[in-house]
């Protein structure tokens, strides 16, 4: 232990005789060298839980001991704030800063900042006889307004975040440990750092509210605008810029369905201007039309956006689902002052909504409802319980997809509209760039997705034919194990069960400030985005980088469906050998049957077993080398089917020798067959004759997978409450009912089927 952290320790603990005598007491508690009798209080909120932790704290303090002056300050902090010694925790957090101040120059400001202002409030509060929240008051001002304005809006978000987040960890770990009647050494110091964060939490958590407004005021000037359009109709919007503006800056905007502000003092904080503009219509609580007008409005957003004597003529837009929807919309135009576009989990009509693989889903019926009118969208567990109702009832009741408002009760011209374009027509073409369109964005462009995103396909589409018409295009795809809620709400590190690799914990709004400060400031380009595909290998903890989504793989691993039933359960074989005789797999779907109504997928991605509805289960051989399976499959079935069309849906999975399942890309990939050559045409199937279809999937995927694992393909009809249902009669699906479906659906899936897995294997 250095010179500085003893006199921290002795004018912390030899106060006094009698304070060094209570002090040797405690020790004698101790059981052990690093045991410590301890009963965790029930709750957080137990009247002796202040008591109960004080007591442990100053038991700790006598003997805990660290080889690192760093982690011993901080812990010994915590350990006096806990006993209630504000002062001589104060004194602690001083030491613990002058050794940092040399490492932590030109470093991101820490979390640490918000425990030294919490402390220095604590012993002011004491030492002058004031007030927690005069104290707080000064220490807060005084530590904010000495940081730059991104420093301060990182420790403002911070300060601002929920004491019931605290509350809720410290809740955990009392119930893990209330089944014991000791705790050791560093379980103990852990367990008080989550008590004093949460007590800080409950303390200062209503005064920040305040502090940070002022702070926002000091630093930003806000102001509401309305942006004309050719058409004689406004847009709302908000824009904020920093208050030290001496000099026109570039632009990021945000177009939003929703009135939040979002992002935009992030903008600012980081020396943009940050607008949001929200979409015509919704905030005066006029109903409208998705997709129809939004490339216009947001090149007259745009354009009055760069003729503004703060704006230096240079626009970003960036945003997530409708908002990066908006972003392609407004490049197909190609706006002079636009000059980056940054997206994530887009929604791309045509593509993955209000279809997808051309085949319709019924949310998409139900958002569409939603944006024709003002009310607000419905998200209790009551709603989604009688929207699966409603889904059921349409489901039993055998009707057209077409009358899916008879059975909501609820007229939908919108969903209709939609309904009469099911192949990629002109309809929706018209909406985002098309072909040599894309040819023509010569901006930057950064996409971001994930392997478990639902909007995974619009992002993949957008990024594949961008570079397939501008083989020069800068444009960056980011993709790793993501849903669509942690792209938009911040990241979790369990999805469905699923623990995502530390590597894949990405602050990717960070990420995007960084790329957006490359483009119009000049900064290196950030390391994680360094070629155009940017893939997080899931199960090696790593982030791969390469020049194409055919790059990420050296060779395509074949596996065919084999009839033969395999080694595992029975099940049917994957095998990387082609037989030569024509055996087949049968699958038989009753059209007509609606016993499975109450049916839903499950959501977990690690599972102890499988049992797919409509769906033949092949397993491959276990793996001999570490395997990375990088990018999108692709394959060709071999069959017969006695109908005109079929929805098709096929699902990945990795078997691990434990036994368990884990899904390696989400939701299913699914397409409807007369569409997969070409998904603005389409070419029905010939009923009873032995045929070919090639697909390639618009799901991709990166997974390590290791010695002793197996591949697992579930191929399977798609036929569920939630979907349009194709009864293979080659007229129009969204007419065809319960009627057209007396014969059951049969296919024979042949030998010679098969499908190329891309893969990476490691020597």
């Amino acid at each position: 232990m250095n010179g500085t952290c003893m006199r921290v320790v002795e004018r912390t603990l030899l106060k006094g005789a009698e304070s060094l005598l209570l002090f040797l007491l405690l020790a004698t508690l101790v059981r052990g060298a690093t045991e410590f009798d301890f009963r965790a209080p029930a709750r957080p909120s137990d009247p002796a839980a202040a008591a109960i932790m004080s007591d442990l704290a100053a038991r700790l303090i006598p003997v805990y001991q660290d080889s690192d002056p760093e982690r011993y300050l901080a812990n010994l902090s915590a350990l006096q704030i806990a006993v209630g010694d504000y002062a001589a925790a104060d004194i602690s957090r001083q030491a613990l800063r002058e050794r940092r101040r040399k490492t932590d120059f030109g470093h991101p400001v820490s979390r640490a900042l918000i425990y030294d202002i919490y402390a220095h409030a604590k012993a002011t509060e004491g030492r002058n006889r004031i007030t927690f929240a005069e104290a707080f008051t000064t220490a807060f001002r005084e530590s904010i307004r000495r940081l730059d304005d991104h420093d301060a809006y990182v420790v403002t978000q911070w300060l601002g975040t929920s004491p019931d987040l605290y509350q809720e960890a410290l809740q955990k770990a009392l119930d893990r440990q209330r089944t014991q009647d000791s705790i050791d050494e560093a379980e103990a110091v852990e367990l008080i750092w989550k008590y004093d964060w949460y007590d800080a939490y409950r303390n200062f958590g209503s005064l920040v509210v305040l502090l940070n407004a002022e702070e926002d005021h000091r630093r930003y000037a806000n102001s509401e605008v309305e942006i004309p359009t050719r058409r004689g109709a406004t847009i709302s919007a908000v824009l904020i810029r920093p208050n030290t503006l001496d000099q026109p800056l570039p632009t990021l905007l945000e177009f939003r369905l929703d009135d939040l502000q979002s992002y935009a003092k992030d903008c600012a904080a980081h020396g943009f201007v940050g607008v949001v503009a929200y979409v015509r219509g919704k905030e005066d609580s006029q109903a409208i039309i998705p997709f129809e007008r939004e490339g216009e409005d947001a090149r007259a957003v745009i354009d009055w956006i760069a003729k503004q004597p703060w704006s230096d003529g240079r626009v970003g837009i960036y945003g997530e689902g409708y908002g990066g929807y908006m972003a392609w919309a407004a490049a197909k135009g190609r706006p002079h002052p636009l000059k980056a576009i940054a997206t994530s989990v887009s929604m791309a009509p045509g593509v993955n909504v209000p279809m997808e693989g051309n085949i319709f889903q019924n949310w998409s019926y139900r958002w569409s409802l939603e944006m024709a009118s003002s009310a607000p969208s419905t998200q209790g567990d009551d709603d989604v319980a009688k929207l699966r109702a409603l889904d059921e009832k349409w489901y039993r009741s055998g009707r057209g997809y077409r009358d899916m408002g008879r059975i909501y009760g609820k007229h939908n011209p919108l969903f209709i509209r939609w309904l009469n374009h099911p192949s990629y027509d002109r309809f929706w073409q018209r909406l985002v760039p098309y072909r040599q369109q894309f040819a023509r964005i010569d901006i930057p462009v950064l996409t971001m997705t994930g392997y478990f995103a639902a909007s995974e396909p619009g992002d993949l589409y957008f990024f594949t034919e961008h570079h397939r018409y501008n083989p020069q295009a800068d444009h960056k795809l980011l993709i790793g194990p993501y849903d669509d809620a942690m792209m938009q709400r911040g990241l979790s590190t369990n999805i469905h069960g699923y623990q995502v690799d530390a590597a894949a914990l990405v602050d990717y709004r960070e990420l995007r400030i960084q790329w957006f400060e490359h483009v119009f400031k000049g900064a290196a380009t950030p390391a994680l985005v360094a070629n155009n595909v940017n893939y997080q290998t899931m199960g090696a903890n790593s982030w791969q980088h390469a020049d194409s989504l055919d790059a990420m793989a050296v060779k395509p691993m074949r596996f065919y469906l084999d009839a033969v039933a395999g080694e595992v359960n029975h099940r049917l074989s994957l095998a990387q050998r082609k037989k030569g005789n024509d055996a087949f797999v049968l699958q038989t779907v009753s059209l007509t049957d609606r016993k499975d109504a109450a049916w839903t997928p499950s959501a977990d991605f690690i599972s102890k077993s499988l049992a797919p509805r409509h769906g033949a289960i092949f397993v491959s051989n276990p793996i001999a080398k570490t395997t990375e399976f990088n990018g999108l499959f692709s394959g060709r079935l071999d069959f017969t089917v006695n109908k005109m069309d079929v929805d098709l849906s096929v699902t990945i999975y990795e078997l691990l020798p434990s036994g368990d399942y884990i899904r390696l890309f989400s939701p299913t990939f699914e397409f409807r067959a007369s569409y997969t050559k070409d998904r603005a045409h389409r070419h029905l199937l010939r009923a009873g004759e032995r045929q070919e279809l090639a697909f390639k999937s618009e799901r991709m995927t990166s997974r390590q997978l290791l010695p002793g694992s197996r591949l697992v393909l579930v191929l399977g009809i798609n036929k569920r409450p939630d979907r349009e249902i194709n009864y293979g009669t080659g007229g129009d699906v969204s007419e065809e009912s319960i009627a057209d479906g007396k014969v059951p659906l049969r296919v024979r899936w042949y030998n010679d089927s098969y499908v190329d897995i891309p893969v990476r294997i490691k020597e």
